[in-house]
């Protein structure tokens, strides 16, 4: 078994699928947990249920019991994008834009079909399986949007280093939130720390706020100038000049040869083993805490409305955690879960030996 609390109220298990063995995760979700954050879930079963891409993880089947609510989801196997990049030995901005042409190509898809995601950042990008060349998937939709038409998104959700201009000052806001982030991940994953950072919340948020970010030496002093255009095309602070996921898929450092193929793996694994340690990314603010401490430091006068705020879990690990670092209480719920539908135990086979249980 392995598992992970993920989510401020579900849990991830690995099942296994009786008639062909196919390993499945399984997002276990406790019905009192949903008291109250119905439409949250429902809203992600609908986002999924729509999503068929080779870049996206899927929802595979639905199962419930009197207890639970089981979602059967594709299986990512390979860890999260910055513990792959820190393993290489051997990184450019070739293998970077490769990268970000997969979650363009991914996002575009979704934008294509009126979906927003709106909370797009290195946790939720996940690698298919340990294959050199696998895939990236994009997971986590639970903050995803479905955009109907003539409808204008304004609730305040994400993860503060990645989200818009427009999100923290709660203006009415579009798809292009994706873009800019994006456009963050882009950047972080050429030098390997944030393009916003500060130890003072207030200025942390002006920053934000402003697009105020530089390409500092000596940590971008070997990156093209094609790959800063594209970033500063993606991290336009007026997201109607802001590129969109076509007008990037089109650009030279992605769709042609203007990525470099210098090796940067040093300096751009040292700064992310230094600026995201997974106790760092514990400690992330969710979008609400920003909303909260801003109105608090009273930056700027559009915060002022009662506009209601989404939040979301501040920290996402592996989907999957080693069964030894599974908690008593934590694998308790798993032997529960997975006894009380006989629906669900049918189909799927959840090993629970390897958590000393008989």
């Amino acid at each position: 078994l392995y598992c992970e609390k993920q989510g401020a109220f579900s849990e991830v298990v690995l099942a296994e699928e009786k008639s062909t063995q196919r390993l499945v995760a399984v997002k276990c979700i406790p019905k009192k947990a949903l008291e109250g954050k119905e439409n949250s879930i429902e809203n992600e079963i609908a986002v999924l249920h729509r999503i068929k891409h080779e870049n996206i993880v899927s929802l595979e089947d639905i199962f419930e019991s009197q207890s639970h609510l089981y979602l059967v989801m594709q299986l990512v196997s390979g860890g999260e994008l910055f513990d792959r990049i820190v393993e290489k030995g051997f990184y450019t901005e070739r293998d970077a834009s490769k990268l970000i042409h997969q979650i363009l190509d991914a996002v575009k898809y979704l934008h294509d079909m009126g979906i927003v995601h709106r909370d797009l950042k290195p946790e939720n990008l996940l690698y298919y399986s340990m294959d050199e060349d696998s895939n990236i998937m994009i997971s986590d939709f639970g903050l995803s949007k479905i955009e109907d038409s003539g409808t204008v998104m304004s609730t305040a959700c994400g993860t503060p280093g990645y989200v818009a201009p427009e999100v923290l000052a709660q203006k009415p806001y579009s798809k292009a939130v994706d873009c800019w982030s994006i456009g963050v991940i882009s950047y972080i994953l050429l030098c390997g720390y944030p393009p916003f950072y500060d130890e003072n919340d207030a200025k942390l948020f002006e920053q934000i706020l402003k697009a105020e970010y530089e390409f500092d030496s000596p940590y971008w002093d070997d990156i093209s100038d094609s790959a800063k255009d594209f970033i500063c095309h993606l991290m336009e602070k007026d997201p109607t000049l802001r590129y969109t996921c076509e007008q990037a898929l089109q650009h030279p450092w992605i769709s042609g040869d203007t990525a470099l193929d210098k090796n940067i793996h040093e300096s751009v694994s040292a700064q992310i083993k230094k600026n995201f340690a997974k106790s760092k990314w514990k400690q992330a603010f969710n979008a609400t805490a920003v909303v909260r401490h801003m109105r608090r430091l009273q930056l700027g006068t559009s915060l002022e409305g009662s506009s209601q705020i989404t939040s979301t879990s501040p920290c996402h690990r592996h989907l999957l955690l080693p069964a030894k670092d599974c908690q008593e209480d934590i694998c308790t719920s798993y032997k529960e879960a997975a006894g009380a539908s006989e629906q669900w135990t049918d189909h799927l086979r959840v090993n629970i030996i390897e958590c000393g249980w008989d």
